[in-house]
């Protein structure tokens, strides 16, 4: 027997209350299993509001509990410990209720499920931590249990309670951190959170770092949730683990689901609603996938879910979890791939969230030159501390395995492989050999793709990463990172800033455009045109365009057909593919109204005529991250501000020829360099009426000439349009 049980059976019921009690009824207790409960001679209970407690055993008379004088725990002796009972209670009020006694019911969290924690290798811990509807010996409930090492004491609080924290205080797993505490009765759609009083004696609410559900923002409870969902995708997943990724055409689209398309009264569509609006659209505008931008729980819309506070929780401004599986069903029921951006680089200070979590900086860095972001106003990771390594691990393995995402976007990863990004000198610490390497993300970032790409095969990790840090995309075991795929930041800036001069300066800026090529195959590249170039008073993509309403749209066109053509995985956001003439604002739908107009419809024709060339055609896409796929006909017509290229498909099975001509001058007879002789048929043309251009196209089949030009051996005669994409198939020979 405990010492806090001998003192309180030895202490007169007109004593001054015990201070193991005193400690109870005030929420201090760190134990609260030593004196509540079922003990060897007696059960005691803490039941704040009752008037009277009875002991209800199977096939037994109700005996009643004798009130400790004073308090608000009751005690009944026993000489033969039951195995099983409950509690009758009536309240102050006179209403009579059974329940159980949470405090009955021995550790329910395993030793080696523990250990594996601690030391960061877990990769199922979100059954582990969190809520979960749970079983003791026919008896149903939730299982608590959290992670809060530093802690005096944890409790359990909801609308069950009152959310008094004196109640359900949590039992401790010892070294281990974790708190736990089985609680009877409790069903799916429970309100809760854990109240933490701190070694400083100060008390917090607290969101379950591993809640499945979040209330409605403003408010922050957690949820009880337990899915029902039935998954139809099976021969999706299996098809998946079997691809060949890196050979099969990826075209994203990128979506921020408030505010792609609102409802009449301007309110969100539901995770259901959505799936069949926006599945049907891209369908038919050709993309493989959808990349949503971060729907883990957030507080705050502005922040477009980058500021995440539920990194295991869908956000309930678009529905319940269940409803967004049937959104990714519904997706891979119709063969479209859905990616998540997801955001390990930092999190919000918001105090009902990680921040501090058990009064001390648990997640995130004590320091601030390690564990502030000064720019974001954000805390950053530690992801030195395994348990914190695990808990990220885990967030992505739950999205891939349970929601069956088919990749991640990891956001901001150069902030979290530099010590000094965004930084002063003097305001970061070097590692320990001096250096400005973060070598604990680093680490981090490699089991990461290490383990999502063992445990679930075909997935894929793509990172937002914008500098020139090398082998990105390639093995761990090769020096790499691990990941699939990179964003190439640098190709889309330099293609940026090259349409954005007016085409009668492009000469002078020729190489700005064929310097990606230098490193085009460094890394398994993406190339993005995304949110962040339509914000922040950057335009839209549109309105970044030189010359009058004409020339901004086949300027735009030319751009899209130089992305689809040239290789590596593409990726453009919602609203670029109508050539959305404002920046795009998260607050409100999207212009659809524009697609009413000829030339907003005839970009998004071509967007899709692209998707479905790019997909068609293997030597746009077999090859994406292969030198043999690409090869330059002539990268210096520097004159004419023309570039022209082929694409081959694996051992030049099929080869493609792509001009571009980044003037507004069109061209009767330019001559091109080809390899074979033949006939060549025009398959694309983004000057094309149907995309709203002059239509200044090749009408008829192109016969090569046996005229060498540039080393090769034979030439074409091609109609150039303005400012214009062509792609030519070669048909056969002479």
């Amino acid at each position: 027997m405990n010492s806090d049980n001998e003192q309180l059976n030895q202490t007169d019921s007109g004593a001054s209350m015990p201070d193991g009690l005193q400690r109870i009824s005030e929420a201090r207790h760190h134990d609260p299993f030593s004196l509540l409960g079922k003990h060897d001679d007696c059960i005691r209970v803490f039941i704040p509001g009752a008037s009277q407690v009875e002991l209800a055993e199977p096939g037994k008379a109700s005996r009643s509990f004798t009130r400790l004088k004073g308090t608000d725990f009751f005690e009944i002796p026993i000489t033969d410990a039951p195995a099983q009972y409950q509690l009758k209670v009536t309240d102050s009020n006179g209403n009579l209720y059974t329940r159980e006694d949470p405090y009955r019911f021995g550790p329910q969290l395993g030793d080696i499920d523990l250990y594996l924690f601690n030391a960061g290798k877990h990769w199922q811990l979100y059954n582990m931590l969190g809520a979960h509807l749970h079983s003791v010996d026919g008896v149903e409930g939730v299982l608590f249990a959290v992670w809060a090492p530093a802690a005096e004491r944890v409790s359990v609080v909801g609308d069950f309670n009152q959310w008094d924290g004196r109640v359900h205080a949590m039992r401790s797993r010892g070294a281990s951190g974790v708190w736990e505490l089985f609680l009877p009765d409790i069903t799916a759609g429970t309100h809760y959170k854990f109240e933490i009083r701190n070694r400083h004696g100060a008390v917090v609410l607290k969101q379950d770092p591993f809640g499945n559900q979040f209330e409605l923002r403003p408010a922050t409870a957690s949820i009880v949730t337990a899915s029902t969902f039935q998954w139809t995708d099976e021969n999706w997943i299996n098809k998946r683990a079997s691809a060949k990724w890196q050979h099969n055409p990826c075209s994203i689209y990128e979506v921020h689901l408030g505010s792609w398309q609102q409802t009449d009264d301007h309110n969100f569509h539901n995770y259901k609603r959505l799936a069949h609006k926006l599945v049907e659209y891209v369908r038919y505008m050709g993309f493989t996938h959808i990349e949503l931008l971060p729907i883990t729980e957030h507080p705050l819309d502005d922040s477009w879910g980058y500021q995440v506070t539920g990194y295991f929780a869908a956000t309930s401004r678009f529905g319940t979890p269940d409803e967004l599986r049937y959104f990714i069903d519904h997706c891979h029921e119709h063969n479209i791939g859905v990616l998540l951006d997801w955001v390990p680089a930092h999190f919000p200070r918001d105090a009902h969230a990680l921040a501090q979590f058990d009064g001390t900086a648990l997640f995130e860095h004590e320091d601030p030159r390690l564990g502030e972001h000064r720019d974001w106003g954000t805390l950053i990771f530690n992801y030195g501390r395994n348990e914190v390594k695990n808990f990220l691990i885990a967030s992505a393995l739950y999205w891939l395995r349970e929601f069956h995402i088919d990749g991640l976007r990891v956001d901001a990863v150069a902030s979290m492989l530099y010590l000094d990004y965004s930084r002063e000198e003097g305001d970061w610490l070097p590692n320990h050999t001096g250096g400005r390497e973060n070598l604990e993300a680093i680490e981090f970032l490699k089991e990461l793709n290490s383990v999502t790409q063992t445990e679930l095969p075909g997935t894929i990790i793509i990172a937002e990463e914008s500098t020139s840090w090398p082998q990105v995309s390639r093995p761990p075991e090769h020096g790499g990172l691990g990941f699939t795929m990179k964003w190439n930041m640098g190709w889309m800036h330099d293609s940026l800033e090259y349409m954005q001069h007016d085409s009668i300066h492009r000469k002078y800026h020729h190489h700005t455009m064929t310097f990606g090529l230098l490193y085009a195959f460094t890394e398994n590249f993406v190339l993005p045109y995304s949110h962040d170039e339509v914000v922040h008073g950057k335009g839209s993509m549109l309105t970044k365009m030189p010359g009058d309403d004409w020339q901004q749209f086949a300027n735009l066109r030319l751009l899209y057909g130089m992305q689809f053509t040239l290789p590596g995985k593409k990726l453009l956001f919602q609203g670029l593919e109508f050539a959305q003439r404002q920046e795009w604002n998260c607050k409100t739908s999207l212009d659809w109204h524009l697609t009413d107009a000829p030339a907003h419809r005839g970009m998004m024709t071509l967007v899709a005529d692209l998707n479905h060339l790019y997909q068609k055609h293997l030597s746009l896409h077999q090859l994406d991250f292969d030198e043999a796929g690409f090869e330059w006909i002539n990268a210096n017509d520097v004159e004419n501000s023309t570039f022209s290229f082929y694409r081959h498909s694996k051992d030049r099975a099929e080869s493609l020829v792509v001009i571009l001509n980044c003037t507004p001058v069109s061209r009767d007879n330019y001559k091109l360099a080809v390899d074979a002789a033949g006939s060549y048929l025009e398959i694309f043309n983004s000057d094309a009426e149907k995309y709203g251009g002059s239509n200044f196209t090749n009408h008829e089949v192109i016969m090569s000439h046996p005229q060498p030009v540039m080393g090769r051996d034979h030439s074409l005669s091609v109609k150039l349009p303005p400012l214009g994409a062509v792609v030519l198939k070669y048909v056969s020979g002479h």
